[in-house]
């Protein structure tokens, strides 16, 4: 299994970003969580095969029509957490 963090740049809050990343994740059977961040980026921490990783990844660079996606940062996620599914959490960090 692979686990990465994603940090998604942009006009990406208010916009629908978390519920449809959540319906894509669940859509290609990722497990984590996406959440917004005090910045004003979404992360995203998503386990899965490399092809469902690589799938949510190319997802991310475009987001949904009403986002604008500047950059996505990309790195392996190190913590020891794991999730049975894909959850939107609601608090800000």
């Amino acid at each position: 299994m692979v686990k990465k963090r994603f940090c998604v740049h942009g006009y990406v809050q208010g916009v629908g970003f978390r519920y449809f990343t959540w319906k894509y994740a669940l859509k290609i059977g990722v497990t984590g969580f996406v959440r917004n961040l005090a910045d004003g980026s979404v992360e995203v921490i998503a386990t899965g095969s490399e092809s469902q990783i690589d799938a949510l990844d190319a997802w991310l660079q475009h987001g949904p029509r009403t986002a604008s996606v500047n950059q996505v940062l990309v790195e392996d996620y190190l913590g020891d957490n794991t999730w049975t599914t894909f959850q939107v959490q609601h608090d800000t960090i």
